[in-house]
């Protein structure tokens, strides 16, 4: 107990120092990347100290806790409201219902068009380094989740298609904005188009009415972006107690087992990177500014493992930052988190199952079979918030799809965390990026805020 009163202590200073450079005005990057360099080093000496599931390192974990689990709680909190106010009010703003389907049009396309090419990159550095799932040892625990899984897809095989699609539609929306269902973000998303398209009728029709409900809708967006920066200010502590987590809990034999997939998946989660700033100069906006201007999200997003818990953060980059329309950023932070995932859903499901093929009689470089891996892929990768998303779910689909063995998608969990952090990160981003693209498209992109230099943080707290 005295050395965990010890490291809690330790944490309490690294919080002060955090709170520090928040008073003295540092960048948002600065605030963040501080975070991220103390809670790795404090994670690293909580494992060389006390060794990975010590009595110690688990007491301080479950405090330090506190602080990463209660800052994606808020994270949560803010989710819906969020969602809700803004779609509703960025409708309203535009007063063009007729571009709702292009923009949703647009954000999707990009985000299933980004999966498949996900899709090829994956089976590329999956033959690149020789992978395959002859060479891994089943261990207690891998047995166990292959079991696991095992069990799990009997409960999906009963899930169509035209299931998952029916599941996007809000049959209640109070309960969707609670988050009931895997699909509620969505659900949440179309409430708010309906919502926002009967403003716009009610407007044409009762001009009175109409101006009443938009300053209606503005006061509730001025206090929910108000919470939003409230709970943001907060990002440099949740990722040093996430870090902290990360780094302390993880089992440095097992990476070193399986490193071979780690550093294949980590160079394919590279090669999408370099894609999504392709296709962003392709449309003429600066990769290197767009980089330097997300990189605070992508980190968040690395560290909390959670698309859905960086939302806020992702929809107010886009709008602050990148200077996308409001409907892009919403639209695309709520589908990027729920569909086209190209980390998850893209190029892990197709890693896997190129590892496995050879286990099957399959050879991985045979054109039909590469081709329809990466159709599965794509056509899974729309329906996975329709049975809760995820890549453990990605690939059960795939792999059932391609009839192979599904238990073998538990031999990775040792390092399922170490990986989980960069397909995170790569989500977020392929969402982004669809929101940027669209928004250029439809000639909605405040040019001048993406053109702005990074501010302090007191200036971000009062745009």
């Amino acid at each position: 107990m005295l050395y965990s009163i010890i490291n809690l202590a330790v944490f309490a200073l690294l919080i002060a120092l955090l709170f520090k450079l928040q008073k003295a005005k540092k960048t948002l990057s600065t605030q963040v990347f501080t975070g991220l360099g103390l809670g790795v080093a404090f994670g690293a000496a909580l494992q060389f100290i006390y060794g990975v599931g010590s009595a110690e390192a688990n007491e301080t974990l479950e405090y330090v806790n506190i602080v990463g689990y209660g800052y994606i709680s808020l994270l949560k909190m803010i989710i819906m409201p969020l969602i809700l106010v803004s779609i509703i009010g960025a409708i309203i703003k535009v007063k063009d219902t007729g571009s709702l389907g292009k923009m949703s049009g647009g954000i999707i396309g990009i985000l299933l068009a980004t999966t498949a090419v996900s899709a090829l990159i994956g089976v590329f550095v999956s033959n690149l380094f020789g992978l395959s799932a002859d060479g891994i040892v089943q261990g207690a625990r891998e047995m166990a989740r292959g079991a696991a899984l095992e069990t799990r897809l009997d409960g999906l095989a009963s899930v169509s298609f035209a299931d998952m699609i029916t599941s996007f539609f809000p049959g209640n929306p109070f309960a969707d904005l609670t988050g009931s269902r895997p699909t509620s973000t969505i659900a949440v998303v179309i409430f708010a188009a309906f919502v926002g398209v009967a403003g716009v009728t009610v407007a044409r029709a009762e001009p009175k009415l109409g101006a009443s409900f938009e300053h209606f809708v503005d006061v509730a967006q001025s206090i929910v972006r108000t919470l939003v920066r409230m709970v943001l200010s907060l990002t440099p502590y949740g990722i040093l107690a996430l870090m902290t987590k990360v780094v302390a809990g993880s089992n440095v034999s097992d990476i070193l087992t399986l490193l071979n997939f780690v550093v294949a998946s980590y160079v394919g989660l590279a090669l999408i990177l370099v894609m999504h700033l392709c296709l962003l100069a392709f449309n003429g906006i600066s990769p290197l500014r767009y980089f330097k201007k997300v990189l605070p999200v992508l980190l968040f997003a690395f560290t909390s493992r959670s698309s859905a818990g960086t939302i806020p953060l992702n929809i107010d980059t886009q709008v602050k930052r990148l200077g996308n329309g409001e409907g892009e950023s919403n639209f695309s932070a709520s589908f990027g988190a729920t569909m086209g995932q190209n980390g998850c859903a893209g190029l892990y499901p197709a890693m896997l199952a190129v590892m496995i093929a050879p286990t099957v009689g399959i050879n991985p470089l045979d054109p039909s079979f590469i081709i329809s891996l990466i159709a599965i892929v794509t056509i899974s990768s729309f329906g996975i918030a329709g049975i809760g998303g995820g890549a453990t779910f990605a690939a059960l689909i795939v792999l059932s799809a391609l009839d192979m063995p599904v238990a073998l998608a538990g031999l990775l969990i040792s390092i399922e965390p170490l990986i989980d952090m960069g397909r995170t990160a790569v989500n977020v981003n392929g969402a982004m990026t669809a929101g940027s693209i669209t928004s250029k498209w439809l000639d909605h992109t405040d040019s001048s805020v993406f053109e702005q230099d990074e501010a302090p943080e007191a200036e971000l707290k009062n745009s």
